[in-house]
């Protein structure tokens, strides 16, 4: 089980999380990534490396 999380104050909204993996990031009202499931495993785990390894900011945690 790995558990995510986002910076908020790194964030600047980019989307490639929440485009890359929509089962597992959101967006806010203003555009910022959310999670939406914060304790994954298997291809969730999966998709939030993807969406972690793509922000340019690195604002997504990946914490087994």
């Amino acid at each position: 089980m790995t558990h995510i999380s986002v910076d908020s104050d790194r964030c600047v909204g980019h989307g490639r999380c929440y485009s890359l993996a929509p089962d597992v990031f959101d967006a806010d009202d203003t555009g910022h990534a959310v999670v939406r499931i914060e304790d994954v495993s298997g291809d969730l785990e999966r998709q939030a490396l993807c969406g972690a390894q793509n922000c340019p900011e690195q604002a997504i945690t990946l914490t087994p």
